[in-house]
């Protein structure tokens, strides 16, 4: 692969890579930029059927964290590590405390956070070896997990969106879709749910649909079924690219507004949302609580004070203006909500290179 021709057509500032023989770590982490402060993104831990693929998703998810930080005027770059899952046995605490290593051998670069495929116990064993992780134990100064964070600001980001799309304040009876009831996905349907949202759900762990719908007395669809559903908002909270030429044709929603990062397939499927007259709030817009969370947990671990989750919280809410600033602004210029968002950080990564 020509790994040069990714790195410029991402507009990329640096990639390092780690390989440690006695543990069997093979390591990447995705520097894109750094204008606004430190890089700063969660580490995946899952299998890659080949090594090009490992690098292609550290490189965008990366990006999308300098954009989820710009648009959220938090003050850090994007950074994003994968570490290929080994086929055998292998020791994990050596594993990561590898990892920790290789973040610690970046100076500050790049902070580590939790992903698919890690917890807060592999970020207690990262912490082990170097200061430059999030999503701690609370006993040790971390804010643990932040689905929570991720799931509230989905909420405010739907409340957002609902506003724009369908003139209603409240959520009491909007009926959302939602794709995905892993951690976010869970914990959005409990914010809907006491909101008095009708929850449709779908998911590939049949375990997990029967736990919304046994606490949130959600209606259970298949994996295939979810796009069709006759709602009014569809909450992507799984995988990525599931706005395609296939799905957006089968939506009978108002509008888009989930947690999964990179839902659009390609650029072109905003402009498809448009014609059908389908609001979409832009991915990384939208879910980015967890990067509040634990940005405020390392500025906090910078500065030695306590770490408080309701102001926290009160950040996080800011999302629902966010995504109300993005649907305003497209409404008068006729645009993609995502064409004007990437503007917004456009115009904010240009100020800050000044």
């Amino acid at each position: 692969m020509n790994v040069f021709q990714h790195l410029t057509s991402l507009e990329f500032g640096e990639v390092h890579f780690a390989r440690d023989a006695a543990t069997g770590l093979r390591a990447i982490v995705a520097i894109h930029d750094t204008r606004l402060g430190p890089s700063l993104g969660g580490c995946r831990f899952i299998t890659y059927p080949h090594e090009e693929l490992a690098l292609v998703d550290a490189l965008r998810l990366a990006r999308g964290m300098t954009y989820k930080a710009a648009i959220s005027n938090i003050p850090h770059g994007g950074g994003k590590s994968v570490i290929l899952k080994p086929a055998g046995k292998f020791d994990r605490e050596a594993l990561f405390k590898a990892f920790g290593r290789f973040v610690d051998g970046l100076h500050g670069r790049y902070i580590t956070a939790e992903d698919s495929g890690t917890s807060v116990p592999d970020m207690e064993t990262i912490r082990s070896v170097t200061p430059h992780v999030t999503g701690v134990k609370a006993e040790n100064g971390g804010s643990g997990d932040p689905s929570p964070f991720t799931a509230f600001g989905v909420r405010r980001g739907l409340e957002a969106a609902v506003q724009l799309s369908m003139g209603r304040k409240s959520l009491d009876g909007v009926h959302v879709t939602v794709q995905g009831v892993g951690h976010v996905g869970y914990y959005l349907c409990k914010e809907l749910a006491q909101l008095g949202a009708k929850l449709t759900v779908t998911d590939v762990d049949q375990a997990r649909m029967d736990r919304v719908k046994n606490e949130f007395g959600a209606t259970l669809v298949g994996n295939e079924d979810i796009f069709a559903v006759d709602a009014d908002v569809f909450a992507p909270c799984a995988l990525g690219a599931v706005l395609d030429d296939a799905t957006i044709p089968q939506l009978k929603v108002k509008a888009i507004a989930g947690a999964a990062n990179n839902q659009l397939a390609e650029p072109r499927h905003g402009e498809a949302l448009l014609a059908r007259g389908i609001f979409y709030a832009p991915d990384y817009a939208i879910n980015a609580g967890g990067l509040y969370n634990v940005a405020a947990e390392h500025e906090l671990s910078r500065t030695r004070a306590a770490y408080d989750p309701e102001k926290v919280r009160e950040r996080v809410s800011k999302i629902y203006d966010t995504i109300y600033e993005i649907g305003e602004r497209a409404k008068k210029t006729n645009e993609t909500t995502a064409k004007i968002a990437d503007r917004i950080v456009e115009e904010r990564l240009a100020k800050a290179s000044k």
